[in-house]
């Protein structure tokens, strides 16, 4: 724990402190680097990027893990021959997803423009990930198509664990399916939500891989999080010290959000 979590998190957090090359120069600059991060305007419209991306990810997660978790969760023929296939994004590399994706996304050669074109949707290949009011869309479905099977898993697991009793119950009452999921199924879940939505949230706040391998940041700093913004100043810049000054702020969002979802998600019955 000392070596492997402990001295890296405790190392990061003095290097903010200083201006440094990691090598033979070490400045000691007190807080400057958390002031100079924090009254950039550009951390600013990097860390609402970063929201933007973190909301329309987890959503579309929780969307698409919802329902066929609900689906899959039904006497249906071949349940167990679909749940094995809708988990296969989840143990795709990153990488590999985002190298398929960026192949789908060719306006050349893709097989999106292919048919887009096809069914006359689009008049003229999209540049989806060149143009700045459609990259940030475009790097978010392959990030939802990777993270979904991990609130599917989740989801059903949890759902395994309602009573049946509860809903033959409601349905005595004369509850409805919608009146069943709300009034059953959601309390029943919670539980399961809360750290599914900790863990997605913080997992896509400081994401990197997909982003970074689909557009590096563009075009014109449209897909630019705070993750790609972090990895320029340290490994471009070679500004060790600001981009660790914005790894400890980037951590302390991550620890208020969890409070905040914890406070607004606790359940107020135990």
């Amino acid at each position: 724990m000392l070596a492997l979590i402990a001295y890296p998190l405790v190392y990061g957090m003095v290097i903010s402190l200083y201006d440094t090359n990691l090598l033979n120069k070490y400045d000691f600059k007190w807080l400057t680097n958390y002031k100079d991060v924090l009254t950039d305007p550009g951390f600013l419209k990097k860390l609402y990027i970063t929201l933007k991306f973190t909301v329309l990810v987890v959503a579309g997660n929780f969307i698409v893990g919802f329902v066929l978790a609900i689906l899959l969760s039904m006497n249906i023929k071949g349940r167990a021959v679909f749940r094995a296939i809708l988990v296969l994004p989840w143990l795709f590399p990153e990488v590999v997803v985002a190298l398929i994706w960026k192949w789908l996304y060719n306006p050349l050669y893709g097989l999106i423009n292919y048919y887009l074109m096809e069914f006359h949707w689009v008049k003229e290949p999209l540049d989806l990930l060149g143009n700045p009011n459609l990259a940030l869309f475009s790097v978010a479905i392959p990030a939802i198509w990777k993270g979904f099977p991990l609130v599917l898993v989740m989801i059903m697991a949890g759902l395994q664990s309602i009573s049946q009793d509860l809903y033959e119950a409601a349905e005595i009452d004369g509850a409805n399916a919608w009146q069943s999921i709300r009034n059953v199924m959601i309390p029943g879940l919670m539980p399961v939500l809360l750290v599914t939505l900790i863990l997605e949230t913080i997992w896509w706040f400081k994401h990197f891989t997909i982003i970074y391998l689909l557009t590096s940041g563009g075009p014109v700093d449209a897909t630019s999080v705070l993750s790609i913004d972090i990895f320029k100043q340290a490994f471009e810049q070679f500004q060790f010290g600001r981009a660790s000054a914005t790894a400890v702020l980037v951590f302390i969002i991550c620890l208020l959000i969890s409070y905040l979802y914890r406070r607004l998600l606790r359940d107020d019955d135990k």
